[in-house]
C-alpha cells in the first residue's frame, strides 16, 4: 500500500494535497483528522483533494484538519493553483479554479507560479446577501470587560469582523470558540479581529471554522478589507498583516475582492504502510 501526498504552504497556512486522479481511493473524514494531526501525523490545516470536476469547470474540495469540508479558503485556492502548474495540469496563464460555492480566477505572475493574484468573488457586507440573515446585523461580543461590535461578511463562507484597539491570539481564540459553539450559526463561522493602522494597513488575528487558530487566511484578509472598507475605515486598497506574512487585498466599487497571494512547495511525502495500518486508510467503507 502507498498513499502520496504533497505539502505546500501560503503564508504559513499549510495544506497537504490529494490528487485525485493518481489516487483512487477516497479519503474518510477520520483519515483526513488522523493525516493532518499535528503530532501523530503528517500535520496540516486542511486536505485539498483534486482535480475534480465541478459544475463542467476544474475544481478543488477543500477539507478543514477536522474533516468537514470547506466552501472556500484564498491560501488553499493559490495552493492548489501552484500544485497544477507545478504537476502541469495547468499551462495558461489564467484559468478558472471551481469551489463548491464559486469559482474563482487565477492569474499567475511567474512561471513558478509562486506568486498568482486570486479574484475571489463578491464580498456581501452590511447587507442582506446569499440567504444569510446574519448579513447587515451587528454581532454584539464582550471581551474582557468591553464590549464590541462585530460585521457578518459572507463571501462563500461566513466571517465575523470585529475591529479592535489591540488584538492578539489569545483574544481570537476565545472570541472565535465562542461564536463557533454559540449556536447561532449553524455553518459554523471565521473569526477575525482587525486593528487598523492607516487607511492602507490593517493587521489581523483569524481564527477558522474547523481549523482554528491560523497563521494565516486569504478569503479572511478579503472579508476583513472588505468590511474594513465598507465602513470606511480604509481605503479599497489595502495591506492585511497576519502572523504568517502581508497580504495584498483590492476591494472594488461592486465589492468583488482580488488578492495577490503566493504558494511555495514544501515536498512529496508518503505515508508508511505502519500509519496506513494503524488508522485503517485504504480499508474503511466510509468515504466522504
Amino acid at each position: 500500500m502507498e498513499l502520496t501526498l504533497y505539502k505546500y504552504h501560503s503564508f504559513g497556512n499549510d495544506y497537504l494535497i490529494y490528487d485525485s486522479t493518481k489516487n483512487s481511493y477516497e479519503l474518510t473524514v477520520e483519515d483526513i483528522r488522523n493525516i493532518c494531526d499535528r503530532r501523530f501525523g503528517m500535520g496540516a490545516d486542511g486536505i485539498l483533494i483534486g482535480p475534480v470536476q465541478m459544475f463542467g469547470k476544474t475544481g478543488v474540495k477543500i477539507y478543514n484538519p477536522d474533516g468537514s469540508e470547506a466552501a472556500i479558503s484564498g491560501n488553499g485556492l493559490c495552493i492548489f493553483a501552484k500544485y497544477l502548474k507545478d504537476a502541469g495540469y495547468s499551462m495558461k496563464k489564467d484559468f478558472v479554479l471551481q469551489t463548491v460555492s464559486r469559482e474563482v480566477a487565477i492569474h499567475y505572475h511567474n512561471e513558478e507560479a509562486t506568486e498568482m493574484t486570486v479574484s475571489m468573488g463578491k464580498l456581501y457586507c452590511g447587507q442582506t446577501g446569499e440567504g444569510h440573515e446574519e448579513i447587515g446585523k451587528p454581532i454584539p461580543i464582550e471581551y474582557n470587560g468591553k464590549k464590541y461590535e462585530g460585521t457578518c461578511v459572507w463571501m462563500g463562507n461566513l466571517h465575523c469582523i470585529i475591529p479592535m484597539d489591540e488584538i492578539s491570539m489569545e483574544a481570537v481564540c476565545k472570541i472565535g470558540k465562542e461564536l463557533e459553539t454559540c449556536g447561532r450559526f449553524p455553518d459554523g463561522i471565521n473569526t477575525q479581529l482587525i486593528q487598523i493602522k492607516d487607511k492602507n494597513h490593517i493587521n489581523t488575528e483569524v481564527y477558522e471554522r474547523g481549523a482554528g487558530y491560523t497563521y494565516a487566511s486569504g478569503s479572511s484578509c478579503c472579508a476583513a478589507a472588505g468590511a474594513a472598507y465598507r465602513m470606511g475605515l480604509t481605503d479599497p486598497k489595502v495591506f492585511v498583516s497576519m502572523p504568517g506574512g502581508e497580504l495584498l487585498v483590492d476591494i472594488d466599487e461592486d465589492m468583488n475582492a482580488q488578492m495577490k497571494g503566493r504558494a511555495d512547495n514544501i515536498g512529496r511525502m508518503i505515508l508508511s504502510d505502519e500509519f496506513l495500518r494503524k488508522y485503517n486508510i485504504m480499508t474503511g467503507e466510509d468515504e466522504i
